[in-house]
C-alpha cells in the first residue's frame, strides 16, 4: 500500500467534510469527548501543521509546539486553515526520502514512515468522528478500511490510556466501517 497516496484520500475525504462543516455545525459535539467539531477541525490543523514541520525540519520547535498542540489553529477561516495545513503536510511526506528519515513528535522519534502512518490513523478517526457529528457521509470507505486496519497494527495497550485512546468498545462485526473505527479508537457510540 502507497501511504502518501492513502493519506491523501483521508486528506481528499477530510477537506470535504471539514469544507461543509460551517456556521453553527461548528459548535456541534462530536464523538471525541468534550470536543466540538470547531475543536476536532482546530486539531487536526494543529496535527497536520506538526507533521508537516516534522517532515521538512526534523522536529518542530519549542516556540510553536504549544499552539499547535492546543492553541487556535484555525482563527476566522478553519476551511482555508486546515486546507493550508493539510496541503503542506501532503507536500512534506512527499519529498523525495522524507520517509526515511527520522522525526521527532511530541511523543518520541521515530521514522518519518511511522508519522505518517499515525496521521492517516488520526486524521481518518477524526474524519468519522466529524462525519457523525454533522450527519455527513464518508464517501471513500476503503479508506476508513484501511485506516483500521493501521489502527489495529499501531494501537497497543500502551496506547490505551485516556486523552490517547480508550479501551476499544464493543461493536458487532458487521458494524458500518466508521462504527467500528470509532469503537476501535475508544468512541462510545
Amino acid at each position: 500500500m502507497d501511504n502518501v497516496a492513502l493519506l491523501g484520500r483521508v486528506v481528499a475525504e477530510t477537506t470535504r467534510l471539514v469544507d461543509n462543516t460551517t456556521g453553527d455545525l461548528l459548535e456541534r459535539s462530536t464523538p471525541c469527548e468534550g470536543w466540538t467539531a470547531r475543536d476536532l477541525v482546530n486539531h487536526i490543523t494543529g496535527g497536520a501543521t506538526l507533521f508537516a514541520i516534522s517532515a521538512e525540519q526534523g522536529s518542530v520547535p519549542d516556540e510553536q509546539l504549544a499552539r499547535l498542540m492546543g492553541g487556535d489553529n484555525l482563527g476566522s477561516d478553519p476551511q482555508g486553515a486546515w486546507k493550508t495545513a493539510s496541503t503542506r503536510a501532503m507536500a512534506a511526506f512527499g519529498i523525495p526520502g522524507v520517509l526515511d528519515k527520522l522525526v521527532n513528535l511530541p511523543f518520541g522519534e521515530m521514522p518519518a514512515g511511522v508519522a505518517l502512518n499515525i496521521a492517516i490513523f488520526d486524521v481518518a478517526t477524526h474524519a468519522a468522528d466529524l462525519a457523525r457529528a454533522t450527519d455527513q457521509p464518508i464517501e471513500d470507505l476503503a479508506m476508513l478500511e484501511d485506516a483500521l486496519a493501521m489502527g489495529q497494527q499501531m494501537v497497543g495497550p500502551e496506547l490505551r490510556v485516556p486523552g490517547v485512546f480508550d479501551a476499544a468498545q464493543p461493536v458487532a462485526d458487521d458494524a458500518p466501517i466508521a462504527d467500528r473505527l470509532l469503537a476501535f479508537a475508544g468512541r462510545r457510540l
